[in-house]
């Protein structure tokens, strides 16, 4: 994924002030609107315009952006291309009060870079609004996103998570303040879906209550399953008896080995299910196990000579398509 320089597009400094990126925008919106614009590429230009304002124009989402364009920094002083880190997305706090739908493109027409760092997180949400307020106003809702490991999923579990968020005074990573929180992962909580935290949004105005805080869940990579909803999947591989004459075999899940029968003459790619083995829940998911066949190599005269006898057992086998 490219790192996305929004200050170039806007061709601003990175201390401009939120009126010099105003002004910057409106100047370049006009330039390259699609509807007047008879430069080269107007529409692309107008997007990345467009997007470059929605993520500096507000400031939560400019603090999670200059936040990573320090590290981005400091990688390329160091002669690394941009690599996101695991998780690079995950652990910001936004109030979701973004600048959104003043007339720019959707969120959806913008690059996956804004969507992996902002996406739903970013999304506006409800309460409190800056300016004039009444004598009691219920606080706004906060949003970040989590990473949590497939384990937690499977048992649930309690972490204590950091999540940071833009602070006052001080623009910028050294203005990003962290705080603490202790999370209860229940069992068979799935991607994508959200933990309300009572409470830990932004307090109220007046008498009124605080709002709560959405966690959007998302899981880390894992060396062996692959999560898709509520089912679990696995690459079984099997030796070319075992796959041939059928095998009852150790089959990893999360909660321990189980045996699982392969059926004889199994070839590659064949989906075997267990019902009920994915991530729990009042509808449990399933495991799905996908068998792969493993060649031994033919590095000793005793293998070799097996193959060869293989060879003249399966003479009329044709492998390929005549």
């Amino acid at each position: 994924m490219d790192f996305k320089d929004y200050y170039a597009t806007l061709g601003v400094d990175a201390s401009a002030s939120p009126a010099t990126i105003k002004r910057a925008y409106r100047k370049l919106a006009r330039k390259f609107h699609p509807d007047v614009s008879k430069e080269p590429n107007a529409e692309n230009r107008f997007k990345e315009v467009a997007e470059a304002h929605e993520a500096l124009i507000d400031p939560e989402r400019r603090a999670a952006y200059d936040d990573l364009a320090q590290r981005h920094a400091q990688a390329r002083a160091r002669g690394q291309a941009f690599e996101p880190p695991p998780g690079w997305d995950t652990g910001y706090e936004f109030t979701g009060r973004g600048a959104a739908g003043r007339g720019n493109p959707s969120e959806a027409d913008f690059s996956d870079f804004f969507e992996s760092l902002f996406g739903r997180a970013a999304q506006r949400g409800q309460g409190a609004r800056p300016g004039r307020q009444a004598a009691s106003v219920q606080g706004a809702d906060h949003r970040a996103r989590i990473e949590i490991d497939l384990q937690d999923a499977w048992q649930g579990a309690t972490h204590t998570i950091a999540l940071r968020r833009p602070g006052t005074g001080t623009p910028g990573p050294a203005g990003m303040q962290e705080r603490q929180l202790e999370v209860h992962i229940p069992p068979g909580v799935r991607p994508g879906q959200q933990l309300r935290l009572a409470g830990q949004g932004e307090a109220g105005h007046g008498n009124a209550s605080a709002g709560d805080l959405y966690l959007e869940i998302m899981f880390r990579p894992h060396a062996r399953f692959r999560v898709e909803g509520a089912d679990l999947w696995l690459d079984l591989p099997l030796a070319p008896w075992e796959a041939a004459l059928g095998a009852t075999v150790a089959l990893p899940t999360p909660g321990g080995d189980v045996e699982l029968a392969v059926p004889a003459n199994s070839a590659a790619g064949r989906k075997l299910r267990l019902r009920g083995r994915g991530l729990p829940g009042k509808v449990p998911g399933d495991l799905y196990a996908v068998l792969q066949v493993a060649l031994p190599l033919a590095d000793t005269d005793t293998a070799r000579t097996a193959y060869s006898a293989l060879a003249q057992a399966f003479a009329g086998f044709a492998p390929r398509p005549v």
